[in-house]
């Protein structure tokens, strides 16, 4: 974070720990909006229910109490960075790939470039283009074929030392069958985004501050080929990530430039367009990465000050403390933060256009910064405690959208980006399997599993989202459950939603930013495992279909006949150890979505 940066968001957030200046600008807001909605306040709607122990009840007594401070931690990581250390540069340069000066030049080639012995053990360079390369380069194109057998296939590559000053290393980078190839993939990362990826890993292999990338044999329109320069841009920019925050030596890239020699004129509104998406992305992956003494309550609200203070013209930040959220009656998401010592952050971030709103939507991202899972405690083998840092994914996502979102500044939408960020911890005064919490709507819930809170949080910020920031369309995102862990792995999102234009829309906007999602049925007849018989609902279900139950508890809190809305549980592609981690899913498939929503 800049210093610029730091201190707008430093200004932003002032009182944000209890503050009175804060509070007063916040509070009567509250209250109007709690008054004009007609919902009873927290503590009057907890006492309706006879015997309910809970903090609304101390809230009352204690109205004028000071608000919980921030927790420090002397011990860990202090003023932590939410910007990358180092970013390339890139920008499209005509010209032609035996002209380039670059330290490393990188040929995208197709399939149709080569021809395969008859055993299919080596091959050979048939394109005569690639030939008068080869030429230029001293056989080093030549070398890579005979010695790796190179034969273009979609997402190879191979790079070798060249003998001269410039380039000082050239690299073959397959793209597949020419007829086979689209910028946009039906499922999955575009092979452009793979191509741009593949370009950051040899680059930093090569210890390299400049690169030259060409398309050889391209048969791609002109808007296709521009539109591959921010494929490539942002699978680049992507590809670069590396967890080093916390590293005393960090071992980062040297690349400073890179120059696309394809794409056109229309190249450079595609390479921001590539660029904006992926810092979306890349703040995902930072606070996602970060450890729960880092990555607080208080330092998600930070972000969102940051994100507003970088766009002012377009983003406005809101924090609502716990005061606040008393006001407003909800009771399930200060029910799961009671147990903490870490005060929670209930965060609106809105985006709003320049011009006309044809239309207003939210994402809602689940903010559980650390999940000790409460009284039903994570404990044993594959209990994951040690990873959930990772349960404020969704939050992450949606963060990580906003800043995507305030860098694109699409048009026609207004977008209201929500966090009900909080701890889910163990605590004498905290939640118990078997209390009964109250909706901001006046809904009664059962906890019958302290460790199926994320949903709780949610329920709140979607009501809100609903009846304070009328959102006609509305997603939530989160690391929700195991059970969609279990059924689509570690790369495939699960995505709930009663309507099919909502999950053409997601689904496409999933496709345009190569992340995969799958739909899967909200089947009505297991509602009845949610059916409570002291309150309205319980929070879980049976293990079977869990997923389902837990998407279906979310439906419970939105008007399904006059609001479009979509669930989608992101607990398995959220962390990938075999990707570095924290992979930043979801950020630029709802910056996508969002951006389309005003068209």
């Amino acid at each position: 974070m800049s210093l610029g940066s730091k201190r707008a968001a430093q200004a932003l957030l002032q009182g944000l720990s209890g503050g009175p200046s804060w509070r007063a600008a916040v509070r009567p807001a509250a209250a109007a909006a709690a008054a004009a909605s007609g919902r009873r306040s927290l503590p009057s709607a907890a006492r309706r229910v006879g015997g309910w122990r809970g903090y609304a009840t101390v809230a009352a007594a204690a109205a004028d109490a000071a608000e919980p401070q921030p927790c420090s931690f002397p011990y860990g990581p202090q003023e932590v960075t939410l910007d990358p250390v180092k970013l390339a540069a890139v920008a499209y340069k005509p010209g032609q790939p035996a002209e380039q000066k670059a330290d490393l030049l990188v040929l995208g080639v197709f399939e149709d470039a080569f021809e395969s012995s008859e055993d299919e053990k080596s091959s050979s360079i048939k394109s005569e283009e690639l030939r008068a390369l080869d030429a230029a380069l001293g056989g080093a194109l030549s070398d890579i074929v005979s010695l790796h057998a190179f034969k273009g296939g979609a997402g190879s590559s191979q790079t070798v030392r060249v003998g001269g000053a410039d380039p000082k290393f050239v690299m073959l980078a397959g793209l597949g069958k020419p007829d086979k190839v689209k910028v946009v993939a039906d499922w999955g990362a575009s092979i452009f985004q793979t191509l741009g990826a593949s370009v950051a890993a040899a680059a930093k292999a090569n210890k390299v501050k400049s690169v030259a990338v060409a398309l050889v044999g391209s048969t791609l329109a002109a808007a296709d080929a521009a539109e591959a320069a921010g494929k490539v841009t942002n699978g680049l920019l992507g590809g670069a990530y590396e967890s080093t925050r916390f590293k005393t030596k960090p071992n980062l890239s040297s690349l400073e430039t890179v120059d696309l020699l394809f794409g056109g004129a229309a190249a450079a509104a595609a390479i921001e367009r590539g660029r904006a998406l992926a810092l979306g992305a890349l703040l995902t992956r930072y606070l996602v990465e970060a450890p729960p003494n880092v990555c607080t309550p208080t330092h998600l609200a930070e972000a969102a000050a940051k994100i507003a203070a970088d766009a002012s013209d377009v983003m406005k930040l809101e924090v609502l403390e716990k005061a606040e959220c008393e006001k407003l009656g909800m009771g399930l998401y200060l029910g799961v933060a009671e147990a903490s010592q870490e005060p929670p952050k209930f965060i609106h971030l809105t985006y709003t256009p320049k011009g006309e709103v044809k239309k207003k939507v939210a994402i809602v991202g689940k903010g559980l910064t650390f999940d000790s899972g409460g009284y039903n405690l994570k404990a044993g083998a594959g209990s994951m405690i040690e990873m959930m840092k990772f349960d404020m994914g969704g939050s992450g996502a949606t963060l990580g959208a906003a800043k995507a979102v305030s860098l694109l500044k699409p048009e026609g939408v207004e977008v209201h980006f929500i966090v009900a960020a909080c701890e889910n911890m163990v605590d004498g005064r905290g939640l118990r399997p078997g209390d009964i919490l109250v909706a901001s709507n006046g809904k009664t819930v059962e906890v019958n599993n302290t460790d199926a809170e994320g949903r709780l949080t949610l329920a709140d910020a979607l009501l809100f989202a609903q009846n304070q920031c009328g959102a006609e369309a509305i997603v939530d995102i989160a690391t929700l459950t195991g059970a969609c862990m279990i059924a689509l792995g570690d790369s495939v999102a699960g995505l709930f939603t009663p309507s099919d234009d909502m999950a053409a829309a997601l689904s496409s906007a999933a496709k345009e930013a190569g992340e995969k999602v799958w739909r899967l049925p909200l089947e009505e007849s297991y509602a009845d495992q949610l059916k409570s018989s002291v309150a309205d609902m319980k929070n879980t279900g049976t293990p079977l279909g869990a997923a389902i139950t837990a998407a279906l508890f979310l439906k419970e809190f939105v008007k399904t006949d006059k609001i479009q809305w979509s669930h989608i549980d992101i607990a398995g592609p959220a962390w990938r150890d075999k990707d570095g981690g924290a992979t930043g899913y979801g950020a630029q498939l709802l910056a996508e979505w969002a951006a389309a929503q005003g068209r």
